[in-house]
């Protein structure tokens, strides 16, 4: 197959949603017939704003395979991995956590609008800080050369192709794969209250 690679996912935070099927697991369904396509079930991500209640994110693994499955994600034809199970992923993790700043994170206008969003304020956990460099652990990792994505992570894909530029800077030869973002052609349903997106995280 010499489509692109794709990778793409969701935190384990609670069952998708309407707002999922309609902006991105339709999307996925009809990918995995063009392309070779990676769905990942971000646990350890889910665990950076849960991390005092794990059970939660364990409990929704299995809904959101469920989920997977029952909008037609074709096991076939789409490689599905759960986060945790690749531990290189984390090692990949930490090793992009010292090359970025935490001025560079905190610019972020993903992370501060979610930051702002969740009331963290002086209770942030670092976990959370830091999970834009997790998100360009796991692109990189998997090759991955489009991301689906909404406008709101858009940002994410620019700070993953700025780790790129500088992890292969200072390799012998480039590795690293630069990534671009395939946004949706629908936008992002709003959340019940009219005060953001549908978020299986503000429940």
């Amino acid at each position: 197959m010499n489509a692109p690679t794709i990778l793409t996912g969701d935190r384990p935070t609670g069952p998708l949603h309407l707002g999922h099927f309609v902006g991105s697991l339709r999307q996925r369904v009809a990918l995995q017939h063009t392309h070779s396509q990676f769905v990942l079930i971000a646990d350890l991500q889910g665990l950076t704003d849960n991390g005092s209640n794990p059970q939660k994110i364990r409990d929704n693994i299995p809904e959101v395979l469920a989920d997977y499955l029952a909008a037609g994600i074709d096991p076939n034809l789409t490689t599905v991995c759960l986060q945790s199970a690749l531990p290189a992923l984390a090692e990949l993790t930490m090793l992009y956590m010292n090359i970025v700043t935490v001025a560079r994170v905190e610019r972020n206008p993903t992370v501060k609008n979610e930051i702002a969003q969740k009331g963290f304020a002086r209770s942030l956990p670092v976990g959370f800080m830091a999970y834009p460099i997790s998100q360009a652990a796991d692109i990189t990792a998997f090759k991955a050369e489009c991301v689906p994505v909404g406008d709101d992570q858009l940002p994410m894909i620019e700070q993953t192709n700025e780790i790129v530029h500088k992890m292969n800077s200072l390799l012998p030869a480039p590795v690293l794969r630069h990534c671009k973002a395939m946004l949706s052609d629908t936008s992002r349903l709003p959340g019940i209250d009219g005060s953001a997106k549908m978020s299986k995280s503000l429940g």
